[in-house]
């Protein structure tokens, strides 16, 4: 109940779930409170992040409001990367030096206890020594013995309670558990529940602001440690999303789109291996319909002008099959060019007549290949 009084200053919402990693352990950087989760989408399962307080309390506009997905993706890896092997190292060498320096102030505080029990002694022998009568003397000895006694006392209640852990522990352990926290984490049977609890463990809070002029989410990590850190993560613009077509994909289509049909560039993409925004194969009315958005000038046959051949005209130009034309680009007799690889083959017009392909036509008895006259035949004409 303690750890969920996030309402309250300094109180934290413990990890209970949900598809937000970082809820309830934002803090806004211009007023203060702590942020808020909503999801979006359909269904709703997009988080997002907003300071909305100002809005609902005083009428006032957002502090700020951004996207989920990318910023806990962010902090998750800068959580993974404060836990590698070579962290783990650096937290055991930093606890020792931690300790080393609390070995030095006990035994200088033990050094002064004992000075100071030899000047409260010696206060009181000089007191004991001293002629009663001399009243004068008497009393400055008296005030010395006190101020002595007062001494050892302050220094006594300054010692640390208690005896230093002798406890060792092995960091191989440790190394383990880092190596194997990456696959831990993305592992698909581990909750979100557990994933905020482990968060809470390492991570004290966050402080978020927004700069708008570069349109980037600063993090400021605050480590159980007490170390901290800064993390920027861009903030995406109004109609960006994780669905957008990839700038592989877009290339492909401005190289194609002026002198291939989307039924070739969808073919080609499919056979280089890149898919739509959604993950899914591509299709002509796929195509058709990014080129629309981005503003890429369609196929036209009209203006094609018969100066560049696929593969199929050029077959059908000589009289032969696919296959043939396609041997012969193999071998290097046929010229041909391809945008990106895998794309289909352009044949410039002029090369189909050529004394090279109409010779490696011609030749119906043997491959298309060149005659090499260096080659014995294997079988004699007798």
């Amino acid at each position: 109940m303690a750890l969920n009084n996030y309402g309250r200053a300094d109180g934290v919402k413990s990890g209970r779930g949900g598809r937000a990693l970082l809820s309830g352990i934002m803090i806004c950087g211009r007023c203060g409170r702590r942020l808020s989760v909503a999801y979006t989408g359909n269904p709703q399962s997009r988080p997002v992040y907003r300071c909305d307080k100002p809005n609902l309390m005083m009428g006032l506009p957002r502090c700020m409001t951004f996207g989920g997905p990318r910023v806990d993706a962010a902090v998750a890896r800068e959580l993974l990367r404060a836990v590698e092997p070579l962290a783990v190292e650096a937290a055991f060498e930093a606890e020792r030096m931690h300790r080393e320096r609390q070995d030095d102030q006990r035994r200088i505080l033990d050094l002064e206890l004992q000075q100071a029990r030899y000047e409260a002694n010696l206060a009181e022998r000089r007191y004991a020594a001293c002629d009663p009568d001399n009243r004068l003397i008497a009393a400055q000895l008296e005030k010395n013995w006190e101020t002595a006694l007062r001494r050892v006392q302050d220094l006594e209640i300054r010692q640390p309670v208690g005896s230093t852990s002798t406890f060792e522990v092995d960091p191989g352990s440790f190394v383990n558990m880092a190596e194997n926290l990456s696959a831990a984490w993305n592992a698909p049977d581990v909750t979100m529940r557990a994933r905020q609890q482990l968060l809470r463990t390492l991570i004290a809070d966050i402080i978020v602001d927004v700069d708008e002029t570069v349109r980037d989410v600063v993090l400021t990590i605050h480590w159980r440690g007490g170390q901290h850190s800064e993390l920027r993560v861009r903030k995406p613009k109004t109609g960006e999303h994780g669905c957008a077509t990839t700038d592989d994909a877009l290339a492909v289509m401005r190289s194609m789109a002026g002198r291939w049909s989307d039924e070739h560039i969808a073919a080609s993409l499919n056979r280089m291996g890149i898919p739509t925004g959604q993950g899914k194969t591509w299709t002509a009315k796929r195509v058709s319909s990014v080129r629309r958005v981005r503003n890429i000038h369609a196929y036209l046959s009209a203006e094609k002008g018969g100066e560049w051949l696929t593969m199929l005209e050029a077959a059908r130009s000589l009289g032969v099959t696919n296959h043939t034309i396609r041997r012969l680009i193999k071998t290097n007799i046929l010229p041909a060019i391809q945008v990106v690889p895998g794309a289909p083959y352009q044949i410039r017009t002029s090369d189909l007549t050529a004394d090279a392909v109409k010779a490696a036509i011609a030749r119906k008895e043997r491959p298309c290949r060149p005659v090499d006259q260096d080659t014995l035949p294997m079988f004699t004409d007798t």
